[in-house]
């Protein structure tokens, strides 16, 4: 019995010791081992137990030690688990106190290229207004150059009409200068009874294929005469002839621009050659610079200078 009790104080605090650096050794060990090196804490314990019962020694340090351990790790697991529920509650109070984070580069770069694509969409559609633009341009472009085509062609034909009604007109007064006037040689006179400028009197003549009447000689001249005595009797008008001296005073040229070699100029009647001419038929011509223009009169065929812009009858001529 002695030698039991001898063994036990022996073999006990050993064991005692065996626990204690097995706790410690546990806590060096705690976070490599896991799962292994707790029920290695476990068997040792139960291994003590057994011993302990074995040798009947009461059950003391090595129980205190296992439930210290044990309380411990419960107190700790609870401290741990009153941590976790802590840090859950303070989580999930924090997000709606805590501010709003700062924007990141990649924040910043994300936003400046969805304004990128932004703009991008923006430049497509441009391209594609100014493209229907441009198709319209072409359109509307190719149509004035149609109506500029169209419009040459209506111009060109009008030309032409305008062409063939003049050239109508002037083979129309030729004809009608002969039928209805006196044909001498190869002219023909036709009296016209509107009162018209001497220059639109030319104009008139042209128009019809002729030009104011210009008689070359003696013999148009008496033909010239007789013709607008015959037109124009009992009265005495003055008609225009295609005569002047508006280049230069006293150099008488026709329309054509052949200077006149035959005059006819009025001559005042005299009783006596040294008697003064008659006031009311003096001697022509007598307007100088300001009158320059020619006319006959229709009873004696004398030529008289008046002014160009007096509107008087005129006399064509036409070529036969």
């Amino acid at each position: 019995m002695r030698t039991a009790w001898l063994l036990g104080a022996l073999v006990v605090p050993q064991l005692l010791g065996y626990g204690h650096g097995a706790q410690e050794a546990e806590r060096e060990w705690e976070g490599g081992w896991g799962g292994s090196q707790e029920e290695e804490r476990e068997r040792e314990a139960l291994m003590l137990k057994h011993l302990q019962e074995a040798l009947g020694l009461p059950a003391g340090r090595g129980d205190e030690s296992l439930s210290r351990t044990s309380e411990g790790r419960e107190a700790q697991g609870a401290e741990e688990d009153g941590q976790g529920e802590e840090e859950e509650e303070e989580a999930t109070l924090t997000p709606s106190s805590s501010p709003s984070p700062s924007p990141t580069p990649e924040d910043a770069i994300s936003y400046i290229l969805g304004r990128l694509a932004g703009l991008d969409a923006g430049l497509h559609q441009l391209h594609v207004r100014l493209h229907t633009l441009d198709t319209r341009v072409a359109e509307l472009t190719r149509g004035l150059r149609q109506l500029r085509e169209a419009a040459g062609d209506t111009r060109d034909a009008v030309q032409t009409l305008q062409e063939a009604q003049s050239r109508a007109e002037r083979q129309h007064g030729r004809l009608e200068g002969c039928l209805k006037g006196v044909r001498l040689g190869h002219k023909c006179f036709l009296l016209s009874r509107d009162f018209e400028a001497q220059a639109t009197a030319q104009a008139r003549c042209v128009a019809r294929g002729g030009s104011l009447a210009q008689p070359a000689d003696k013999q148009q001249m008496d033909a010239l005469s007789r013709y607008l005595r015959a037109a124009l009797a009992p009265y005495n008008w003055p008609v225009w002839l295609g005569v002047h001296d508006r280049r230069a005073e006293g150099l008488y040229l026709f329309e054509n621009g052949q200077r006149v070699s035959f005059f006819a100029w009025h001559r005042a009647p005299r009783p006596q050659p040294s008697a003064a001419p008659h006031p009311l038929s003096p001697d022509q011509p007598n307007g100088g610079t300001l009158e320059n223009c020619v006319a006959q009169t229709s009873d004696d065929g004398s030529w008289w200078d008046h002014d160009c812009e007096r509107r008087l009858y005129y006399v064509c001529e036409f070529p036969f």
